[in-house]
């Protein structure tokens, strides 16, 4: 995923710095609480599970630009409901800097907003996730309206994110705003197929009794809180 280069001046990206760093900040605490819980060898492993399944969302399925950024299959439910919040965060810092760094170098001054971007709402999803999902429900027992709910509003994040970016370095000249819409109704679309992936996976790892109690999976997934 990019925000088009060049979008947010080099004066005012300053402010991508800090809301990064606020956000790998937070990120962090989940990673310390996540390995206290489980383990660092469990962390690690769903991380990195994570940052493949990232590096591939962005750079192997496809990705279109549209308007002021890009449209990918992200599949950020997913990663949270199979693997956790902080391994789905980590995958999505990881796998978004592989891909600057090694396919496209023209991302890296936009990555601080791009890790924005795609953690906050991360964040929101998890909050969204204590309301909409019962304690005593495991996550491969989710219904549709649950999934849809959590897609929507990780996607919901990524939209508003990738619009306040462009206005703010921009402005609310029509050209940009025509530019954030068309952005904005391409990547909803997304919101379309990710809850039926999410219960595709979901129906798949239910089948899979054998992965209950995997360290390499989120202990949700098949046991209520």
């Amino acid at each position: 995923m990019h925000i088009e280069p060049g979008l947010v001046s080099e004066a005012k990206i300053v402010l991508s710095y800090g809301t990064a760093a606020a956000s790998l900040a937070y990120a962090a605490k989940l990673a310390t609480d996540d390995a206290k819980f489980r383990g660092v060898l469990s962390l690690l492993g769903r991380s990195a599970i994570a940052t493949a399944a990232v590096f591939t969302f962005f750079q192997i399925l496809p990705h279109h630009p549209v308007g002021v950024s890009e449209v990918h299959l992200i599949l950020g439910s997913t990663l949270f409901l199979m693997l956790g919040v902080a391994p789905a965060a980590a995958g999505l810092v990881f796998g978004l800097l592989l891909q600057g760094l090694f396919f496209a170098q023209a991302d890296l001054p936009q990555f601080g907003m791009n890790v924005t971007t795609l953690l906050v709402p991360l964040f929101g999803l998890q909050l969204l996730a204590r309301k909409v999902i019962a304690p005593a429900t495991p996550y491969v027992d989710l219904q549709y309206r649950q999934a849809l709910a959590l897609s929507t509003a990780y996607q919901g994040g990524i939209v508003a994110w990738v619009a306040f970016w462009a206005i703010y370095g921009q402005g609310f000249g029509a050209a940009n705003l025509a530019s954030v819409a068309a952005f904005g109704a391409a990547y909803m679309l997304v919101v379309v197929v990710e809850p039926l992936a999410d219960l595709a996976v979901l129906a798949v790892a239910k089948t899979l009794h054998r992965a209950q109690g995997s360290a390499l999976l989120n202990t949700r997934l098949y046991s209520a809180a």
